[in-house]
């Protein structure tokens, strides 16, 4: 699939995983829900879950570096700034042959537009936090949390996943 259609199916995805509340309850069990898939995968990642302003889950397994922290850091600013996923907002500015440095004047080091970190929604609220992963490519990344949502909301990840690269 080419860059617009990743982007609309991104598009996809955002409108519909929408929780019917989230707390820390909830952040809970969507982190430990990511914990054990990376386990289970055996992949050295940091998970961060927050409320906009307010870390609620927070995990780095072994193998992980401060290195991963600043990348999840990085891209949940972007969704906190745009409300939308990083791996979106790579995509729009990939489409648009421009950086979110050239349209918006970010600096990189607050800012990155990779994927992984993917806005947590609530139905009749709108968006009021992130769930950011950083350990493998952006795009598998994203996915890890897509995947994790689908889980936590009984969805069938198959309909929604991007296809394979």
């Amino acid at each position: 699939m080419g860059l617009q259609e990743d982007f609309d199916q991104i598009g996809v995805q955002e409108r519909e995983l929408k929780l019917p509340r989230f707390d820390a309850q909830v952040a809970w069990e969507l982190g430990m829900n990511l914990r054990k898939m990376a386990v289970e995968r055996n992949v050295a990642m940091v998970i961060d879950i927050r409320r906009f302003g307010q870390p609620l889950f927070y995990s780095a397994l072994e193998g992980t570096s401060p290195d991963n922290a600043e990348w999840v850091r990085r891209k949940g600013n972007v969704v906190a700034r745009f409300h939308r996923s990083s791996l979106g907002l790579k995509l729009r500015m990939e489409i648009r042959k421009s950086t979110i440095y050239e349209r918006q004047g970010l600096p990189l080091a607050d800012y990155a537009s990779d994927g992984g970190s993917f806005p947590i929604t609530v139905e009749g609220a709108g968006i009021v936090g992130s769930a950011t992963v950083s350990g493998l490519s952006g795009r598998q990344d994203h996915e890890l949390v897509v995947e994790a949502l689908c889980a936590l909301l009984a969805r069938n990840y198959a309909e929604l996943r991007l296809p394979a690269e």
